[in-house]
């Protein structure tokens, strides 16, 4: 399993962004995928994931301004990050695992069993 993730950069408050992840070696298709971030404040803090079936869940603080999608065709997985706050600067890794029908995937369970990721890309917003 190979993940790989773009789209960070520097951008001031209230700015956009939006984040990739190509995956590779794993049927895509067949996997829950999320994204996690590690930032000054905490370690790691799962922010959004979405099951093969398009299933979201979100961080409550990110509801509204950051959404998941997945394109299945491409092997890519997108965060489209809105209204940035500084409380959004850190690293933003992808992660995924085979979807377990017996066990939802969902902000509280992504980071419960085996999960894969990649090296991640920074985000830094600027007052």
């Amino acid at each position: 399993v190979r993940l790989m993730e773009s789209g960070g950069g520097s951008v001031q408050a209230g700015g956009s962004l939006k984040l990739a992840c190509r995956g590779s070696g794993f049927l895509f298709s067949t996997y829950c995928m999320g994204w996690f971030r590690r930032t000054p404040e905490k370690a790691r803090e799962a922010v959004a994931t979405i099951d093969s079936s398009g299933t979201t869940d979100y961080l409550d603080s990110v509801k509204g301004r950051f959404t998941i999608s997945r394109d299945n065709k491409k092997d890519t997985l997108y965060l489209q990050i809105n209204s940035l706050t500084a409380d959004d600067t850190g690293s933003y890794y992808c992660a995924t695992r085979p979807c377990d029908d017996a066990t939802p995937f969902t902000i509280a369970t992504l980071f419960r069993g085996l999960m894969y990721y990649g090296k991640g890309t920074q985000v830094t917003v600027s007052p």
